[in-house]
């Protein structure tokens, strides 16, 4: 057992990363991490927090239940709380969940029921005299955000029950937002198609749409709800929790899925079982079931802790394979016209990270892998990051969907579309929705003119509205204008003219990044900055004179001479400088690490990857995506993937954030 002074420290540690995580999943809707991962990192801090009880913090992940519910939505009270679950991997661990009920409860004949663990969004929703009142996300589990706009637009969802005696005048139930399979490959293929990045997977997908300001696309999906549980229904007309998901139903309520009443282990490892295999054939998404005590008087000798029931544990299912199907095959239109087909998966668990779409890359790649639509495939993350198609799957004897062929004008904007080798483009440039939209994402991004709140559904709000024309009509906008936007008040709509005014001084890199000059990232963009200084001398500098710069090819030589060589880009920038937007020189910080190689893995707390990459080259470093016998340094961040093992193995020195720094200076 660690001393106290080792275990505070690691469980502040393990508080951070939770933290994190925590805000990632429900507030941003974009995981890192797998629930088994997830799982691991809380039992952790609970076996230290339960062995050193005086290190426990109010705050602490243990005493509380999910994150903090967003500003922008308004915040609503729960009824009581509403907690997460345990979860179990194996059947030990569900054996000792039966024990401990058994033992507590003082009946070896304890009577568990068996339900579905819903994959979706989990609610609350309040009536009043048999009426819809509110609705609400779980938030950090006492408070969420209120989402009654979007929720009563679903017809899933009765605004009026049916009437029943033994509801009191106030009812709150809860429940999973279901957004069913094939509903969710319609959502993202529309999404997809005007130049949007799908949906990771359908509780994402519920998530994001449920939680707009804007009811308009949540009224036209076709979801799914389903209740569990309720506050306002005694335990004297509905005793068990069979009973209680009756009397939901009999009130109007959808309660879907099987359900099984287990005297033993065997019983829940036979409905396990079952709900695995029949997973795949399911409209919905579920990733294991949930044993409760079924006698819901009993469950008052239990009780709860902080964050759970004693009475209630979570049988989670093994990770998929990596084999699913292609459901479609739709094309995307990126920010440089160019088309690429990108295959909608049935979502699949790989590695740990759920994947609902790979790119196919282009229609040189579909034809030499023989894809269509509806075919079976293999999946693997290419790098551990990326997921791609590696091969089709033969199925004898199952008929296949005709060859994919990319269309001939652009799905954008219905511009006739040019083919350049393997690839396809839309010559539209600005005029194309979809390039515009994306150009203005990329305009504001972060490590560019890091203009927060210009994000994609206002980018995409803005070119539909025809507000702008190019990046530059932005400094053009007003605060009445921006009102217009959904999900924009006067006070937000300050808060972005305010933002993209105050990105006026910016260093010169991250302007020409933000340009979105093809094949000019952030490495270029620094060595361009580097190289030449001012914008001026950037914009006067030939092909020939970009390619001496090191480590600048012809290609992105000529892709630069280009850019400036055209009017319109000119027009568009010198109106930028008249907005007050002042490129300033990149500032060098000596030459302490000329010569020295790095390669970054895992978090930094006081730098982004990016922050931290300038850093270096202000310096006369250099930074790598991959450990070799070429590395000097790897800095090491919390959550680090391979490359730590790499450079183990390779002999490469290690530098925590601490080390990095002081080198730094």
């Amino acid at each position: 057992m660690p001393d106290m002074s080792d275990a505070a420290k690691r469980a502040q540690e393990l508080r951070e990363r939770i933290n994190r995580h925590d805000r990632l999943y429900y507030v941003e809707n974009e995981p890192e991490i797998s629930d088994r991962e997830y799982d691991r990192l809380f039992a952790e801090l609970e076996d230290l927090e339960e062995d050193h009880p005086e290190i426990v913090t109010p705050d602490s992940p243990t005493q509380r239940v999910g994150a903090e519910p967003e500003s922008e939505l308004g915040k609503v009270e729960h009824v009581t709380a509403m907690l997460s679950l345990d979860a179990g991997r194996d059947k030990d661990q569900i054996a000792d969940f039966i024990d401990r009920v058994c033992e507590t409860v003082g009946d070896n004949d304890v009577t568990l029921l068996a339900e579905p663990k819903f994959d979706g969004l989990s609610i609350e929703v309040v009536y009043e005299e048999g009426r819809f009142c509110r609705a609400s996300t779980r938030g950090d589990g006492q408070t969420g955000e209120d989402i009654s706009h979007t929720l009563r637009t679903v017809h899933a969802l009765p605004l009026r029950l049916k009437e029943a005696d033994e509801v009191r005048a106030d009812l709150a139930v809860r429940g999973e937002v279901i957004l069913p399979k094939s509903s969710f490959q319609k959502v993202n293929k529309a999404r997809v198609e005007r130049g949007d990045a799908p949906f990771a997977n359908p509780r994402n997908a519920a998530a994001g749409i449920l939680r707009r300001l804007d009811p308009s696309e949540a009224e036209s999906i076709r979801f799914a709800v389903t209740f569990y549980d309720a506050t306002g229904i005694d335990t004297e007309n509905a005793p068990g929790q069979r009973e209680l998901l009756e009397a939901l139903r009999d009130l109007g309520f959808p309660v879907l899925g099987d359900r099984a009443r287990c005297e033993t282990l065997e019983d829940a490892e036979a409905f396990h079982d079952d709900m695995q295999d029949r997973r795949e054939e399911l409209d919905y998404e579920i990733d294991g079931i949930v044993l409760k005590l079924d006698a819901r008087k009993a469950r008052e000798k239990l009780g709860q802790r902080s964050r759970s029931p004693r009475w209630a544990i979570a049988w989670k299912f093994p990770p998929r394979t990596v084999e699913t199907r292609i459901a479609d095959i739709v094309v995307g239109v990126g920010r440089t016209g160019a088309l690429t087909p990108v295959a909608l998966l049935d979502p699949v668990d790989v590695g740990g990270v759920t994947v609902a779409r790979a790119t196919l890359h282009n229609i040189k790649e579909v034809h030499r892998n023989d894809l269509r639509v509806g075919d079976t495939v293999r999946i693997e993350r290419a790098g551990d990051v990326i997921p791609e198609v590696a091969e089709r799957v033969p199925k004898p004897g199952v008929e296949r969907s005709d060859p994919f062929e990319m269309p001939d004008r652009c799905p954008s904007c219905g511009a006739r579309v040019e083919r350049r080798g393997p690839l396809t483009y839309c010559p539209a440039g600005v005029a194309c929705p979809a390039q515009l939209a994306a150009k203005l994402v990329h305009y504001g991004a972060r490590g560019a003119m890091d203009i927060e709140g210009l994000g994609e559904q206002t980018a995409e709000q803005l070119v539909e509205r025809d507000m702008v024309k190019d990046i530059a009509d932005l400094y053009e906008l007003s605060v009445e204008e921006l009102t217009a936007v959904d999900g924009f008040a006067e006070a937000s709509a300050e808060a972005l003219q305010d933002a993209i005014h105050a990105r006026g001084e910016v260093p010169l890199d991250r302007f020409l990044r933000a340009l979105g000059i093809p094949h000019v990232g952030a490495d270029a963009a620094r060595r361009l900055a580097m190289a030449f200084g001012t914008l001026e001398a950037v914009k006067e500098a030939s092909a020939s004179d970009i390619e001496e710069i090191g480590g600048i090819g012809a290609e992105t030589a000529q892709s630069v001479a280009a850019f400036f060589a055209e009017e319109r880009n000119c027009d568009v920038v010198a109106r930028l400088l008249d907005a007050g937007v002042a490129p300033q020189p990149v500032e060098r910080a000596g030459r302490s690490l000329e010569g020295q190689t790095f390669v970054l893995t895992g978090t930094l707390e006081e730098w982004t990857r990016e922050e931290a990459t300038e850093e270096i080259e202000r310096r006369g470093g250099r930074v790598t995506s991959s450990v070799s016998g070429n590395t000097d340094y790897v800095v090491v961040g919390t959550d680090p993937g391979s490359k730590r093992e790499d450079a183990r193995e390779e002999g490469v020195e290690m530098l925590d954030e601490d080390a990095f720094a002081k080198m730094l200076g």
